[in-house]
């Protein structure tokens, strides 16, 4: 059995608040970069080449992509060999978050209260942790910071068998028409099909840390994926929603077993700004 002190986290989820908002990964640039080769409108090539610049700037000079910094969504996939001493493990990643939005002068998103009184918490904490117990004696954070804009256009349906993959290709694709220009694309839609109402939503959400290279392991869904993207594109909603080719760089499909009467489907749209980074401890 393996120990580790919980406040050696801390330093490791700070680093990646900051990476996160500050770097962008190479699979999504280089989404970017195939876009504007396959872009015709004049105005959604020169958005995209804004919107590399951005990102290639952010970079750089180490400082936030996008304004919004985003709510600091945690996934942790913890060895079942790992004894974590000396705290609370959400304690710790909390205050990671805590000094990574201060020091890495991030916003401040968070609000203690829902609904009535909305006071920002100051320090963008609580975070929202998905904690998952894996074999092994270490521990893998992620760490996925997610804008207001793009989650506000995520959405979960329940619905029925008898609507096959139709139904779940047409709700996928209403889902980001009724979306248009909102969630800044080019977009990525992660989609989460099977479990229940509120494992479909975290599928949709995990389907998000999927490399855009890659290809879903079975060609089935593979299909999917690239019937969906053509499909989305074919809408022209464009680059920020100003008309073009390009309104998603990709569709990233997960999926679990369900219930015989249930077909429950989750959209969970990120904008192009898509930011997460990983350790392993």
């Amino acid at each position: 059995m393996r120990e580790l002190d919980v406040s050696e986290l801390i330093p490791q989820v700070k680093k990646l608040c900051i990476e996160a908002n500050y770097f962008i990964g190479e699979d999504v640039l280089e989404k970017l970069e195939e876009a504007l080769t396959l872009e015709e409108s004049p105005v959604g090539k020169e958005i995209l080449r804004q919107i590399l610049t951005n990102h290639r700037m952010a970079s750089q000079e180490e400082m936030p992509a996008c304004q919004d910094t985003g709510v600091a969504v945690v996934f942790v996939e913890l060895g079942q060999e790992l004894h974590l001493k000396g705290g609370d493990l959400y304690a710790a990643i909390n205050e990671g978050v805590r000094q990574g939005y201060k020091d890495g002068y991030l916003r401040k998103s968070m609000v203690d209260d829902p609904v009535i009184e909305r006071k920002n918490t100051g320090d963008n904490t609580p975070a929202i942790i998905h904690l998952d117990i894996v074999p092994g004696d270490r521990i893998k954070i992620t760490v996925a910071p997610k804008g207001g804009g793009s989650e506000n256009m995520s959405e979960v349906k329940m619905l029925t068998p008898a609507q096959g993959l139709e139904g779940v290709m047409d709700f996928v694709v209403d889902r980001v028409r009724r979306s248009g220009g909102n969630p800044c694309p080019p977009i990525i839609v992660g989609v989460g099909i099977g479990g229940n109402f509120e494992s479909c939503a975290l599928l949709a959400k995990k389907a998000l840390m999927r490399d855009l290279r890659d290809k879903h392991p079975e060609e089935k869904w593979a299909k999917v994926e690239d019937e969906l993207l053509h499909r989305i594109n074919r809408l022209g909603i464009g680059p920020m929603g100003l008309g073009g080719r390009v309104t998603a760089l990709g569709v990233k499909i997960l999926t679990l077993p369900c219930h015989i009467a249930s077909m429950p489907v989750a959209v969970n749209i990120q904008c192009h700004a898509a930011r997460h980074k990983t350790v392993t401890v």
